[in-house]
């Protein structure tokens, strides 16, 4: 399965408006934003997960990123509630689940050779950064000099622009941005590659928005099981 596999190319996606794919867990559904590969593949997806569902124990070969967007995401080491961002780098296994059901961002087998960093972002959490025009608050994740991510909120009608030197990644968590003649609410996902600057202007009530300032694959990326 191939989608939007072409990295050369500017994607944007209202991802709230796509159906819901099921996965092989019962009670597990996606929404596909990214792909190469079949049930094992280099993916960007939204995942839902139903009232008391789970995904049965796996090792996740190719590392995985996630974001949580709703609800509360669990595995055997603990909850995130909505707004915590993990890293699981190869190797890592776990058991997710959601008793009270969820929605998260998933990123899976992107990372790159000798990607070992695990952490974990509760609510909250990461470094403040300093203002600047049209973002009065933001937040570093995680910055390894190869990647940067960071999730900020933007001021109400501000007109932001984020330069792009690598490739960038974003997502609304909250509220509403307008690219050009594109509006985008929550789960609303793109995908610029390097020299597109993302320029937009948030709706009235601001926005959140969650961005990975990083090469679209990087050049070392993981190699996927034939």
């Amino acid at each position: 399965m191939r989608i939007n596999d072409d990295l050369t190319q500017a994607v944007l996606r209202d991802a709230a408006a796509m159906d819901w794919v099921p996965s092989p867990a019962a009670g597990v559904d996606r929404r596909m934003l990214y792909r190469e590969g079949a049930e094992v593949a280099r993916a960007t997806s939204i995942v839902r997960y139903a009232v008391g569902s789970s995904f049965p124990p796996h090792l996740h070969s190719g590392g995985e990123e996630i974001l949580v967007l709703s609800g509360t995401f669990q595995d055997e080491h603990g909850d995130y509630p909505a707004g915590s961002y993990f890293r699981n780098p190869p190797g890592t296994s776990h058991s997710p689940a959601a008793a009270d059901g969820c929605e998260i961002f998933v990123r899976l087998w992107q990372f790159r050779q000798g990607d070992g960093a695990q952490i974990v972002r509760r609510p909250g959490e990461g470094v403040a950064l300093p203002p600047r025009a049209g973002v009065p608050a933001a937040r570093l994740l995680f910055d390894d000099g190869a990647e940067r991510v960071v999730i900020e909120e933007w001021a109400a009608d501000a007109d932001v622009t984020v330069s792009n030197t690598r490739g960038l990644e974003f997502l609304i968590v909250a509220g509403h941005v307008t690219l050009g003649q594109m509006r985008l609410g929550p789960q609303g996902w793109g995908r610029l590659p390097a020299g597109d600057h993302l320029a937009a202007t948030a709706g009235p009530q601001g926005a959140t928005v969650w961005i990975k300032d990083a090469p679209l694959q990087h050049a070392d990326v993981l190699t996927m099981p034939a």
